[in-house]
């Protein structure tokens, strides 16, 4: 069930559902944000900033800020484990005890745990699974990123929708390679900017000279790494964060594909334009584990029911080929990724 009860939408003005459906990004990088924004409403630049305030404080807003790419930054993975069910608790506590962990969810599967390490380089990051599997005695699947088709959680809220993105008519993707070895190549600055940004820009009319003050540089600069990061790809946008969850799009299903590596990116592209795909990529079959699947998708939707309506309208007219859906049961950890593990000079471990 959303979080936020009976119709949230109808407390709603114009205005705040603009905010809420059209500036998940595109806030422009300049000192002052806000006021250009507020032009564009049609509204005082201290009301805009009050009011993306109170959603936050609602809940419909996660925070207001940069949407990092892991990544891109540092070397990253999506992993899982089969827990027994007499342990789960225990292997979930080790694995949620490293700050390198930002996700860690339930899954409706064999390998029922399923997480996200994201360490500064891939020695590292490699040396967290290998500590999970002796500190757990369970086997590790590790799943790196190969290649990006589509993914972000950008879409929108203040509708009818049964599935997250039903009322767009199509998404613009390419398949864009991400390295294991990926380490971000920051300046000090850009280092200090990832960290203090990592949980949202202050809601003030001038959050970059907010920001600029708290890591001791000169505010021209912050708006100017912030744009060469946002070009770097080390931040994929920027603007208002929305809970998805809170929202009502509680329902999601990672679906994994068996799919003729000769199609994939032909298949990956093509999936990864349907707008009802909120997230496309390709990860590597692990045979030696018993996973045959190459290709990820995920479905957000309002209702279990709609989301599995368009997991048949995928595997029929899309991805004909062996499949398996792994819906997210309960979440056991969820946080941004922590920027001083991938950044910082001396990173230890969980």
């Amino acid at each position: 069930m959303s979080a936020l009860e009976g119709d949230w939408r109808a407390e709603l003005d114009d205005v705040d559902a603009a905010l809420i459906d059209e500036y998940q990004s595109g806030f422009p990088v300049e000192p002052r944000p806000f006021r250009a924004v507020a032009g564009e409403l049609g509204i005082e630049e201290s009301e805009a900033v009050e009011r993306v305030r109170r959603l936050r404080e609602k809940k419909v807003f996660r925070r207001f800020g940069a949407v990092l790419n892991p990544p891109v930054i540092g070397s990253s993975t999506l992993a899982a484990v089969s827990a027994p069910e007499s342990r789960f608790d225990e292997v979930a506590e080790v694995i949620n005890g490293y700050r390198q962990v930002n996700h860690n969810y339930r899954r409706d599967h064999e390998w029922n745990m399923w997480f996200v390490v994201t360490a500064a380089s891939r020695e590292r990051r490699d040396e967290i699974l290998a500590e999970i599997e002796a500190k757990t005695g369970c086997t590790v699947l590790t799943l790196p990123m190969l290649t990006d088709y589509y993914i972000d959680l950008e879409f929108p809220v203040v509708n009818e929708d049964r599935f997250a993105r039903e009322s767009l008519d199509a998404t613009d993707v390419s398949a864009t390679r991400i390295s294991e070895e990926a380490t971000g190549d920051l300046s000090t600055l850009e280092a200090d900017l990832l960290v203090e940004i990592q949980d949202g820009f202050p809601l003030s009319e001038t959050p970059y000279a907010d920001v600029a003050a708290a890591v001791g540089a000169d505010t021209e600069d912050v708006v100017a790494a912030v744009g060469r990061l946002r070009d770097d790809g080390c931040i994929k946008r920027i603007g208002c964060v929305v809970n998805h969850v809170v929202t009502g799009f509680d329902s999601n299903c990672m679906v994994v594909w068996d799919v003729p590596d000769d199609e994939l990116d032909a298949r990956g592209e093509a999936v990864g334009r349907l707008p009802f795909v909120t997230l496309c990529y390709h990860r590597p079959r692990r045979e030696e584990l018993d996973w045959n699947y190459n290709l990820f998708t995920m479905i957000h939707g309002r209702e279990a029911d709609a989301v599995d309506e368009k997991i048949d309208e995928l595997a029929a007219d899309h991805l004909p080929f062996d499949h398996e859906r792994l819906y997210s049961t309960a979440t056991l950890k969820q946080t941004g990724a922590r920027y001083e593990a991938l950044v910082g000079s001396a990173e230890r471990g969980g």
